[in-house]
């Protein structure tokens, strides 16, 4: 398989790995739902407008077996998105493609990557863990929403938090 950037005639393939992506996520939360094609364009705009370094893991079949979108902001790389289609899992798709991040960081000054991650998304977390990262940077905090079932509780340090 090929690491590239991506290049507009990839759109028509990344839409759909990118509407996966979002069902992938949801399905953490407990929330089922169908791919939505409309949104999943319109995030993958929402990149390309921002000039987000996109980089696309390509099969010689020309196939696109998965994605990474990077979020920089000075030295600073997050990975915004990760995916690589269910097919393609457990074969270093996606070291592959993280190790584009890893690249891209040390261009920019940095040493290291940072990373969003959904606490339930066990198969992310092990895998950056496997790559040397586990420290916890920051925690996100919110206000539930309208009908969200909260149902677990984490402890970090000496605090609590409902999730």
């Amino acid at each position: 398989m090929h690491i590239r950037p991506y290049h507009p005639n990839d759109h028509a393939a990344l839409v759909p790995r990118t509407a996966a992506f979002r069902v992938d996520l949801a399905a953490l939360r407990g929330d089922r739902r169908e791919p939505d094609l409309t949104a999943a364009a319109a995030e993958l705009q929402d990149y390309l407008d921002k000039a987000m370094p996109i980089f696309v893991t390509e099969r010689p079949s020309g196939e696109i077996a998965g994605y990474l979108v990077c979020r920089v902001d000075g030295e600073t790389v997050w990975t915004e998105s990760l995916f690589v289609g269910p097919a393609y899992r457990r074969q270093g798709v996606a070291g592959q493609l993280y190790a584009q991040a890893e690249r891209l960081a040390v261009e920019r000054g940095s040493d290291t990557v940072y990373d969003w991650v959904h606490p339930n998304n066990d198969p992310i977390i092990a895998f950056l863990r496997k790559r040397g990262y586990d420290v916890l940077n920051l925690l996100e905090i919110r206000k539930s929403l309208p009908d969200e079932r909260l149902t677990t509780t984490l402890a970090v340090g000496r605090q609590r938090y409902r999730y």
